[in-house]
């Protein structure tokens, strides 16, 4: 399934829904915490910014710590 979200202000999201995960591509302002943090795969191809989020990884990560 690919959903994508273009606005007037040139903002562009990408999902790309993939067995194990959601490819997503996105420009930096668009970044998420964990995304600018590196905290999940990121690759960046000129402007563009390419994640993965893993629906394992997802899981784990937003459960809290203690």
């Amino acid at each position: 399934m690919l959903h994508c979200t273009i606005g007037a202000a040139e903002s562009m999201a990408v999902r790309i829904r993939m067995p194990g995960g959601t490819l997503k591509v996105k420009v930096y302002r668009e970044l998420r915490d964990r995304e600018r943090a590196r905290r999940i795969p990121v690759v960046k191809i000129g402007r563009i910014y390419f994640t993965w989020w893993s629906n394992r990884q997802s899981a784990v990560n937003d459960q809290p710590l203690g």
